[in-house]
């Protein structure tokens, strides 16, 4: 069976990125927690929430890494000072990952009843008409 990339189409030059982009989102087998939504809030701006609970802002971090959003938390231990009967809230670590695309900003992020808040922004770029002279030789 032959792949096909994005090379295998000669009239789309220069999407090499693009192909490594979404292949690399392939890989990152992010798995089902913490579960999370991604929602729309204006035209060009986006919010993506997390369901941290048990989590405080010390427990968690968010890098840029490589135009990737990476959201980290693990929690501290307590040191063994209280005994559990019962464990029904995940204490485990975790990482969560978004690909951004060119132009996608990390604006704040904030935490309200236990969910994770991370706000983005587009800035769309100005269209560009650009005219080539010919030259004769």
């Amino acid at each position: 069976m032959t792949k096909l990339t994005l090379g295998s189409y000669p009239h789309m030059l220069g999407f090499e990125q693009l192909e490594r982009l979404l292949e690399r989102t392939a890989k990152t087998g992010n798995e089902g927690y913490p579960p999370f939504n991604i929602e729309q809030t204006s035209d060009q701006a986006y919010r993506i929430t997390l369901a941290v609970a048990g989590f405080g802002e010390g427990d968690l971090s968010i890098t840029v890494e490589d135009r990737q959003l990476v959201i980290r938390g693990r929690q501290r231990e307590d040191g063994g000072e209280r005994v559990f009967l019962h464990r029904g809230i995940a204490a485990r670590q975790f990482q969560r990952s978004f690909v951004l695309a060119d132009g996608v900003e990390v604006g704040e992020a904030v935490m309200e009843n236990g969910l994770l808040h991370v706000d983005l922004t587009m800035q769309r770029p100005d269209t560009v008409v650009q005219t080539i002279n010919i030259r004769k030789r």
